[in-house]
């Protein structure tokens, strides 16, 4: 009689969760339920910064948590575009060799193949804050801006609002409230100018809940309206590990049979 095979559950996952960022490198084991295994260990972000120099980066800094923690799969947040774990821009590193890179696979098989997925960095800290219920949206304030849009918990397709003038000066958000801009206009200037991308995002995207995460979030001394608030800056990390729940990503990436003309699901 055949043995059967142990079934593995979500609790027995290790994710190496890492979370790039323009002047930050971050990264830890966690759970399915998101909740760390590891330390959170962090590096500076070469500048400049090639592809390769990028790829090396993070696998120095992820060896002491695979040595210790052996991870069973692979999450990470990428400061741009990405579509099918392949960055099309890196607005933070530059142009030369990023357009079309696949950054995942690359690490993946310097890990020792393991299965990866890779999204928009503040989509996953969006996965870590969301509700699930109504439009979400979230904003991530750093090195630049990011954005990401959820209906009911499911992540909609990726729009790249950092680039879009806000200002009567032709700024986009990444000039207007980036860290470039806090550190030039002074925390006061620049508080009231997330304020008014607030306002500007209100009437824009009218969602119900805006979520606000990124290392400067905690610099706001605004007063927020009701239905805003501020994550922990764990959130680009703690997110990863909702990009392998079956619900993380829109069905037809998940299902793409779902997409086509015959509509099955099976």
């Amino acid at each position: 009689m055949a043995t059967r095979k142990k079934k593995v559950t979500s609790g027995a996952e290790r994710i190496l969760a890492i979370d790039v960022g323009g002047t930050g490198l971050k990264a830890a084991i966690i759970g399915a339920d998101g909740q760390m295994k590891t330390e959170r260990l962090r590096v500076a972000t070469p500048h400049p910064c090639t592809p390769d120099q990028l790829v090396d980066a993070l696998v120095q800094l992820v060896e002491p948590l695979v040595e210790k923690e052996p991870p069973t799969l692979m999450s990470i947040g990428f400061p741009g575009v990405v579509r099918d774990n392949r960055i099309l821009t890196a607005p933070h590193f530059g142009v030369e060799g990023w357009h079309d890179f696949p950054l995942a696979d690359s690490l993946a098989q310097r890990l020792g193949g393991l299965r990866v997925r890779m999204i928009n960095d503040a989509e996953v800290q969006g996965f870590a804050a969301i509700e699930g219920r109504g439009l979400e949206f979230v904003l991530t304030l750093g090195t630049g801006a990011g954005t990401a849009l959820f209906r009911d918990g499911e992540l909609m397709p990726h729009l790249e609002l950092a680039h879009h003038p806000v200002s009567r000066k032709g700024l986009a958000y990444d000039e207007y409230i980036g860290e470039a801009a806090r550190e030039k206009a002074g925390n006061k200037r620049w508080n009231r100018r997330v304020g008014k991308v607030i306002g500007i995002l209100a009437s824009l995207v009218n969602y119900d809940k805006l979520w606000i995460g990124g290392g400067n979030a905690a610099r706001l001394k605004i007063d927020l309206p009701a239905n805003v608030a501020t994550v922990s800056n764990d959130a680009g990390i703690e997110g990863g590990a909702r990009l392998w729940h079956p619900k993380s990503v829109r069905e037809t990436r998940q299902l793409p049979q779902a997409n086509q003309r015959t509509g099955a699901f099976k």
